[in-house]
């Protein structure tokens, strides 16, 4: 007998604010100054709405488990499939390392102290292990975790925002004031502090509205609750990033912000509590309740991916565009080993960083690494679906579409292209900063791994071909 449906629209929506509220790239927007207030309206309107806005059509259109592996395929073929499928994957063990990382450094600094090697192993590994368990599980199943790590996020966000506004009405001065409107016109230069690599930053905040696609059988009515999910959703997302990444702007100054470890949550909560005034002992207390709460919303973070992440690499490798290994489900249908398959390929990356790190600390195997690896191979992995979206509103003309982008044919364009140019931009930027051999010499580490994801990227595709020249 089927059972019942357990995802509804209000878990729908916790869900889609989970996804795309990510609380530990929160800190580093705020390094960009006042500038970063045109940056989140602007690209909130050029990218974040259009993506929502296609990813809805698309996904009631073509409602399918494959998600954007699915849609580019349709347009582009599997080999384009098949490298959307490889970068939408790998990005997440790099995610998942990077938080393991993360947690270790909250942690040592939650207690004020210094973790041993077999420390760093034995918890990081217990990180990377209990989000994989988690990941064998539906949605449906994870929901509890997954509406209160949503909840802790908008503690923690709306908290942040407030001791901004607390600090702005006690004092009546911003740590960035704002005294002409020159001080909110963007830096176009290659700064690599303030410039346009920040706009990656602020992309990666955006990513995840796709995953919803992959919850459908999970939900009562999708292709109704699907599109209300990511607008409502969407708007929340908007509010809960942009009010705290203000907090950090009048609470502390570019300068401060530039140069705490975005990875160090006790170090930049320390930092802003100290600024509004709070006592050490106080300090302490609050940073120990934020630290746990920070954590937590690492866990929830990783089980509301899991599931999409997961069954795009299943779906494709049924579909010949990923290694079989990624195939086999459990009995609720939940594609067990690709969640295993992460689990170890994270391991891997962990052990090797903290590995490394002992031999040498100028390697660099860090938050900061992983998770710039990690936000990079996920862009990588969204460039097709824009061009995807024009091409099946061409090609595809008669297919049903429960939500339809509104606007004609030029407005259309104008939607899929220049969010596909940003997004260009976005992983140029990230990839390159200011485009200097000085700059790649430093960030060798970070340029090794985009260069080893692509070769395992093309022999795979190139597998693929040989696989359709086959048939």
């Amino acid at each position: 007998m089927k059972t019942k449906k357990k995802f509804r629209l209000v878990d729908a929506i916790l869900g889609t604010v989970c996804l795309t509220l990510v609380c530990e790239s929160v800190m580093p927007t705020a390094a960009i100054g006042n500038t970063q207030y045109f940056w989140w309206i602007f690209l909130l309107i050029a990218f974040c709405l259009p993506y929502g806005m296609i990813t809805a059509e698309l996904g009631t259109t073509y409602p399918s488990e494959g998600g954007m592996y699915d849609w580019v395929k349709r347009a582009f073929g599997p080999k384009w499939a098949s490298r959307v499928a490889w970068n939408y994957w790998v990005n997440f063990p790099l995610w998942i390392a990077s938080l393991a990382v993360a947690i270790t450094d909250i942690i040592a600094g939650m207690f004020d102290i210094e973790l041993s090697i077999w420390m760093l192993l034995l918890l990081q590994l217990s990180y990377v292990w209990l989000v994989s368990l988690l990941g064998t599980q539906r949605i449906g199943e994870s929901k509890y975790i997954v509406n209160l790590g949503t909840f802790f996020k908008i503690v923690l966000l709306l908290g942040i925002g407030l001791l901004g506004i607390y600090v702005f009405m006690k004092t009546g001065q911003s740590a960035n004031p704002i005294t002409s409107f020159k001080d909110l016109i963007p830096d176009l230069s290659l700064n690599i502090d303030t410039g346009l690599p920040f706009i990656s930053i602020i992309l990666f905040n955006f990513m995840g509205f796709e995953v919803v696609g992959t919850w459908a059988e999970d939900m009562e009515d999708p292709k109704k609750q699907i599109p209300k999910a990511l607008i409502i959703g969407g708007l929340l997302m908007a509010v809960f990033y942009v009010l705290p990444a203000a907090g950090f702007n009048i609470a502390l100054s570019a300068d401060t912000v530039a140069n705490l470890d975005p990875g160090n949550v006790v170090e930049v909560l320390t930092t802003l509590f100290a600024t509004v005034g709070i006592g050490s002992s106080m300090i302490r207390t609050l940073v120990i309740i934020a630290g746990a709460m920070f954590i937590y919303t690492f866990i929830a973070n990783i089980a509301s991916w899991s599931f999409g992440v997961n069954e795009v690499a299943r779906y494709a490798a049924l579909d010949g565009g990923m290694p079989k290994m990624f195939t086999p489900v459990n009995e609720e249908g939940v594609p067990y080993m690709a969640s295993i398959i992460n689990g170890v390929v994270a391991s891997i990356i962990v052990v090797g960083g903290i590995i490394a790190n002992s031999i040498s600390e100028d390697f660099g195997a860090s938050f900061s690494l992983f998770f710039h690896l990690s936000w990079i191979t996920l862009l990588i992995g969204y460039v097709p679906m824009f061009m995807a979206f024009l091409k099946l509103r061409k090609t595809d003309k008669n297919a049903k579409r429960p939500y339809k982008v509104p606007g004609g044919k030029t407005m259309i364009k104008v939607m899929a292209i220049v969010p596909f140019v940003i997004l260009i931009a976005g992983i140029l930027f990230t990839l390159f900063g200011d485009f200097s051999i000085g700059y790649i010499m430093d960030n060798k580490p970070l340029f090794a791994g985009v260069i080893l994801s692509f070769i395992c990227e093309e022999v795979l595709v190139a597998h693929v071909g040989k696989e359709e020249d086959k048939e």
